[in-house]
């Protein structure tokens, strides 16, 4: 069964995203790392994902994003060519190449997705898929990139959550800019 892996970028060290136009949006998108990534790992990783999903709002941005304004960002062919699946009980049509709407059950889409086969499925957000994903107990990992800074604005990732469980810290990575990569395994019984 393919596992759901969450992929957290953005991520300040008092427990907030980087919202566009913040100090800390500014902040993160002049680190390297996300200018210009290019950890072998990273990309391997994204490249073999079974697919990747993502709500209406990251998809709408991050679509935009790949195929006209940063079609030249190494993360651009990976998401252009590979397989993409969008949560949203709105969105009618989806433009992107190799693009499928879910718009059923969160828990049973997800469940199909993880079917028949070995390998991951990279959750890119937003915050509220990350949020039901979690409610639901469904991801498996976490994938945090954690930014040297404290941002004093943001959106809480986890707000909202009820459900706690421990985690098993898998690896951690840091960069030379200071962030650090953190992976978690959710431990199931």
């Amino acid at each position: 069964m393919r596992k759901l892996i969450a992929t957290v970028f953005n991520y300040s060290l008092d427990g907030l995203l980087a919202d566009e136009g913040t100090e800390f949006w500014k902040f993160c998108f002049d680190q390297p790392e996300n200018d210009q990534p290019d950890d072998p790992t990273q990309l391997e990783f994204l490249q073999s994902a079974y697919a990747h999903i993502m709500g209406r709002t990251a998809y709408e941005g991050i679509s935009v994003s790949m195929t006209t304004t940063a079609s030249d960002h190494p993360f651009a062919d990976i998401l252009n060519t590979g397989r993409k699946v969008v949560f949203s009980r709105t969105l009618k049509t989806a433009d992107w190449a190799n693009t499928t709407i879910a718009a059923g059950d969160t828990t049973e889409e997800i469940d199909k997705l993880r079917q028949s086969g070995d390998g991951h499925i990279v959750v890119w957000g937003g915050v509220t898929l990350w949020r039901s994903l979690m409610q639901l107990d469904l991801i498996d990992e976490l994938q945090v990139s954690l930014f040297p800074y404290v941002a004093g604005e943001g959106t809480r990732l986890f707000d909202g959550v009820p459900k706690s469980y421990a985690l098993e810290l898998v690896s951690t990575t840091a960069s030379r800019s200071g962030i650090v990569e953190l992976q978690y395994r959710r431990h199931r019984e």
